[in-house]
């Protein structure tokens, strides 16, 4: 090692050992934890006073669950009667927040319409966050819980719990899937199965598991997602199910437009849209990405790797699959890393570095990317997936010179 470069790297990589990053990240969480307690305070004008009044993503949720459980499900998916609910929930002259998820997800919005509105948003973030540092804590092996600090440190769950949003819910889900789909099947069949609530995320877990022969985990998971939609429609009808898929086709329409902040997006379509490109070419890039994950994940998973690179080549390559995931869906990228540091090669000092600099990318908030055109979430999750994918390609070259000799 005779550069200037790589020995920097090397240092710096030494530095970034388990305790000083322990050190770090509590050091990290106090600072986060005082500037979102400032916007909190600021968010409701009790710093200064506002000129209108201001909401979360979870009067979305908390409208169509009241309008659920009025008996009129169907509404949740009618922006006007959407919208007047979401008003009747906080205060007149809010900001609309869309809601295009399938009635599946109604069935929990229904049961949380019915606490009051503060209630329900402190119980469904309490409850989900806990389910996910469960998870984030049995993926990484530890026993303590020293281990979720660089977790509740990333930028990430902090968006997450100011938004009122359900990455959490989709984070445990999909770590607890990957985690069980060697020892317990049908169990990781199940959460793979509840990602129907939020679907565009479990589309590359067939994939996985056709690739993988996992029979069990895809006969679960199929069973379970057929379940909670059957059910869902028996509770709300046909005609709330319709209504889903007239707006599920139309919201495309939406991020597109530019209703939808282009910085808060974490995807190569969204990545086009902020740097100025139009959407066709912002559909095309995501196609292409769409199809090198996709590939890459069947590849994986295909040849058997150990979990740690199969759960986080799946977590890393939904990210980048999808068209729209946004700054808060970033939960699935900790669920990635997590699963990168459990892999029992270690990380090497480069890799440390670079996992390091994605953490500090990703706390650049939407406006600023929007403002500076740095399409800060798009580079997090393309950059997370090629370093792991060095690693499973490493990983698998190995293992070919092995067996040659």
């Amino acid at each position: 090692m005779t550069s200037t470069g790589p020995r920097f790297l090397y240092a710096l990589g030494a530095a970034l050992d388990r305790d000083r990053v322990f050190t770090y990240c509590r050091i990290l969480l106090a600072a986060e934890t005082a500037v979102f307690l400032f916007l909190v305070a600021g968010t409701y004008g009790l710093i200064v006073p506002l000129a209108g009044p201001t909401s979360t993503d979870f009067v979305s949720f908390y409208a169509a669950g009241a309008l659920a459980d009025a008996g009129a499900p169907e509404l949740a998916y009618d922006q006007a009667a959407h919208d007047a609910a979401e008003q009747r929930a906080t205060s007149a002259g809010i900001e609309y927040r869309f809601f295009y998820y399938p009635p599946v997800f109604l069935l929990l919005c229904a049961a949380l319409a019915r606490l009051p509105y503060l209630a329900a948003f402190l119980v469904f973030e309490a409850a989900t966050l806990a389910l996910c540092l469960i998870v984030m804590r049995e993926i990484l092996g530890e026993r303590g819980w020293s281990a979720i600090v660089p977790v509740l440190a990333f930028p990430a769950a902090l968006w997450t719990l100011g938004l009122g949003q359900n990455a959490f819910l989709t984070a445990a889900l999909f770590g607890a899937g990957t985690l069980w789909v060697d020892r317990r099947p049908m169990l990781a069949g199940l959460c793979f199965g509840a990602l129907c609530y939020k679907p565009h995320f479990a589309f590359l877990v067939p994939v996985a598991l056709l690739a993988g022969r996992h029979w069990r985990a895809l006969g679960a998971a199929f069973g379970s997602a057929a379940a909670l939609c059957g059910f869902s429609l028996i509770v709300f009808g046909w005609e709330t199910w319709q209504g889903f898929i007239a707006a599920a086709a139309g919201s495309q329409a939406t991020y597109a437009s530019g209703r939808i902040n282009f910085g808060g997006l974490v995807t190569p379509f969204g990545g086009v849209l902020l740097a100025g490109g139009a959407p066709n070419a912002a559909y095309l890039a995501q196609a292409a990405a769409t199809l090198g994950a996709s590939l890459l994940v069947a590849f994986v998973w295909r040849r058997g790797l150990p979990l740690p690179l199969r759960g986080a080549t799946l977590a890393a390559a939904t990210l980048v699959a999808v068209p729209v995931a946004l700054i808060y869906d970033l939960m699935l990228a900790a669920v990635a890393a997590a699963w990168l540091v459990r892999d029992p090669a270690g990380l090497a000092g480069w890799e440390r570095v670079a996992l390091a600099a994605l953490f500090v990318l990703s706390m650049i908030p939407p406006g600023l990317a929007e403002a500076w055109r740095v399409p800060a979430g798009p580079i997090v999750a393309l950059a997370l997936l090629a370093l792991i994918a060095a690693r499973a390609l490493g990983t698998t070259s190995s293992a070919e010179q092995i067996a040659t000799t």
